[in-house]
């Protein structure tokens, strides 16, 4: 039994059930025992996933170009700050080294006051979610239990105010037994973001569903990451797998609106990187070092346009922009 199963365990055992959310933020962010606090990297071939950042330098060569536009649109300004929320590595630090770089991990604080680019590359699916189910007409909330032997789902009813809220807003007619991840804390990111960025681009990259693509997972998105295999059991070992789910990106869409934001574009990752291409057919990406390095870089192009860019999708939300 490692060192955070058995302190969820005695939670458990002495305040009842926990709320899923509860689970995964220990899981992933506890910080001694959590996922992402541990002194392991999670990324590559000796980690447990691949990000489009780790397909470089043709991904921060790309997000460079977009930056600029930005920078071009807000009118040149000299101080333009890039913030990237969840920045891991900081393998895209280097293409944003003309402006002011800002990583941002969770639980870290975002700028004061800014105008610029907030880059959300795979950070919202990373959030901690609540899972609902859809029972004889109502909605019920998964909590985490202990069986004696291992972490184990449980129904209670009641869903909370806060999950109740997005459900209402989403306006969803579920089928019964369906399962649905609810990130409450989407709303409390573009809430700060927006309290900061004065003017500019919130542009959110990662995979997802929109309200009216839901039905297509009836048992929910969530699922564990450990080396490149997908784990169903997301209760199991918790600290040593990554969690993740889904982003509704109609909840997004519908937060983000409501504190200013204005939806510009969603499109999926290839369809997004192929018109940052477009300006001169991909040469500045391509034709760049000896003939290893250009067959490196196109092979990267290919995977960010028909592996990746298939899977990811972007959304880009604009602030006091005088577009």
């Amino acid at each position: 039994m490692n060192p955070l199963t058995q302190l969820l365990r005695e939670i458990i055992q002495q305040h009842g059930p926990l709320r899923f959310s509860e689970f995964m933020q220990a899981a992933l962010y506890h910080p001694e025992f959590g996922y992402y606090r541990r002194h392991r990297d999670p990324f590559g071939v000796r980690g447990d996933y691949y990000t489009a950042e780790q397909v470089q330098p043709v991904y921060g060569i790309l997000l460079h170009r977009f930056a600029e536009r930005v920078w071009k649109e807000l009118g040149r300004p000299e101080r333009f700050c890039v913030v990237e929320l969840g920045a891991g590595r900081r393998e895209m630090e280097p293409y944003f080294a003309a402006w002011d770089y800002w990583p941002v991990e969770f639980g870290d604080p975002l700028p004061q006051s800014f105008s610029g680019l907030v880059l959300a590359n795979e950070f919202f699916d990373a959030l901690p979610v609540e899972v609902v189910v859809w029972r004889s007409g109502q909605w019920r909330l998964k909590r985490v239990d202990w069986d004696g032997q291992r972490f184990c789902w449980v129904e209670s009813d009641g869903v909370g105010a806060d999950v109740e809220c997005v459900l209402d807003e989403l306006q969803l007619e579920p089928e019964e037994g369906q399962v649905v991840e609810v990130r409450p804390a989407i709303r409390w990111w573009v809430e700060e973001i927006a309290r900061r960025l004065q003017r500019g681009c919130l542009l959110v990259v990662d995979y997802g569903y929109t309200r009216e693509e839901l039905r297509r997972f009836p048992e929910g998105t969530l699922v564990g990451y450990f080396r490149h295999m997908v784990i169903q059991d997301v209760l199991a070992n918790p600290g040593e797998q990554d969690i993740t789910a889904h982003v509704c990106f109609s909840h997004l869409e519908r937060a983000a609106g409501s504190v200013g934001f204005e939806r510009r574009r969603f499109c999926s990752l290839a369809r997004f990187l192929i018109e940052l291409g477009e300006e001169d057919r991909f040469a500045s990406v391509l034709g760049v070092g000896d003939e290893d390095e250009q067959l490196k870089r196109r092979l990267q192009l290919k995977l960010l346009l028909f592996g990746l860019g298939e899977v990811f999708r972007v959304m880009e939300l604009w602030k006091g922009s005088s577009e």
